[in-house]
This record gives structure tokens, sequence and C-alpha cells, in this order.
């Protein structure tokens, strides 16, 4: 996936909701961990937002647990890459919209 906007992108890996946050130009691969899975993925894209569940042999029941997520470099990157902070350095994570 790619960041054609202008703004930072939250990417989030399901089921664990794993963090990882796009610069507006730059593209991450999300992949299952082990070689030879046969992979659907369900992405689901709001303003700013990105959520993606890997599921194996496209079951639902069968959500795949490890995955990896790699920059245009091939660069391993970790949960958190990129996350905005406040002032204080604290972390900064944005809340789901409420569907209420």
């Amino acid at each position: 996936m790619q960041n054609a906007g202008e703004n930072l992108v939250s990417l989030f890996i399901e089921p664990y909701g794993e963090d990882y946050w796009l610069q507006p130009g730059e593209g991450f691969t999300v992949a299952p961990a082990a070689d030879g899975v046969d992979v659907q993925f369900s992405v689901v894209v709001a303003a700013d937002h990105i959520t993606v569940w890997l599921y194996e042999d496209g079951d639902p029941c069968k959500v795949i647990l490890d995955d990896e997520v790699v920059d245009e470099g091939g660069t391993a990157l970790e949960c958190g890459h990129q996350r905005p902070t406040d002032s204080r350095g604290e972390p900064q994570v944005r809340g789901l919209p409420s569907t209420e």
C-alpha cells in the first residue's frame, strides 16, 4: 500500500492492532510471516486510516496471526513505526470514529 495523500496515514494490522504510520509518498508491503501461505486481505480505508486483516485461504475463521510489514527498501518495520508524539513525547494514537 502507498500513501498518495498529503497527510500522515495510520495502518493498523489486526487482530492485535499493530500500528504503522506512512508519510506522504511512502509505501509499505504487508505479508504473512510464513512462506507458502495462501492469503486473502480484508482492507478497510477511512480518511487517513487503513485497517488490514489477513486470512488464510480466504477463510475468515483462519486469521493469520504472524505477519510482517516492510518498507519499499525491504526493511522489516516494528509496531509503532513513525507513530506521532505529542509535545511531551508521548505517543498519540487516534481512536476510530464512533459508530453510534
